[in-house]
């Protein structure tokens, strides 16, 4: 298994960028991926992409309009989402999630692929 630690949220208004830190230490990741929870709503995929597993390859939540981009860092083991034009439904906290045990995904959207969770940290967007 694998710790994560998550970083980089805050208070923005709408229209600016953040970009989210993902820590990995531990195992190799063969997969990572954010996901989001607004209050009052269920965890939803964000983005995620392939390490070991189809390396590079990224997927993207449609809502996304392409405002956001998922990247890893090698060298310092991390995963970062760089986000842009935020909204106010954007508003959320926001998980890294780590596949370190499957050797194939079926799909990185889906939560049952992912063995790692990160703490969380708070976006918020104001209008």
């Amino acid at each position: 298994q694998v710790q994560l630690v998550e970083s980089g949220g805050g208070l923005v208004q709408a229209g600016d960028s953040l970009r989210l830190s993902c820590v990995a230490s531990g195992r190799t990741l063969v997969a990572a991926a954010w996901f989001r929870q607004a209050p009052g709503k269920e965890r939803e995929f964000v983005a995620g992409i392939g390490i070991t597993w189809r390396e590079g390859a990224t997927y993207y939540a449609d809502f996304l309009m392409g405002r956001f981009t998922i990247s890893r860092d090698n060298s310092k083991n991390t995963v970062n989402l760089q986000m842009n034009s935020l909204t106010p439904e954007d508003t959320a906290v926001y998980y890294c999630a780590a596949a370190t045990f499957s050797t194939n995904i079926y799909s990185l959207k889906y939560e049952n692929q992912y063995d790692s969770w990160g703490q969380g940290t708070q976006v918020t967007v104001s209008s």
